[in-house]
């Protein structure tokens, strides 16, 4: 299962790059009868990406849903298309 925990990313765009980056920490505690195991894992990553288009930086969301992160984008008005019309002569 993903983890994703609020605390331990950070997103920022500059331009039209997204950073992405944070710290994983997974903890898991097993105890039974006859036995105790606990394993950790952490691991700190970066992810960097170039946007096709330009974006609204101010309007940009992230949340974090069941382990899962998810990040909207919304493009900025002059990167989206506009049809032009033609017209008879």
């Amino acid at each position: 299962m993903p983890l994703c925990k609020p605390d331990d990313i950070e997103i920022s765009v500059h331009g039209n790059t997204m950073s992405i980056s944070g710290e994983k920490k997974e903890k898991i505690e097993e105890k039974k009868k006859d036995y105790y195991h606990m394993e950790s894992r952490y691991g700190s990553f970066r992810r960097e990406l170039i946007l096709p288009a330009e974006v609204h930086a101010d309007k940009i969301e992230a949340r974090c849903q069941e382990g899962v992160l998810t990040i909207t984008l919304p493009k900025a008005e002059k990167a989206k298309a506009r049809k032009i019309m033609v017209k008879a002569e």
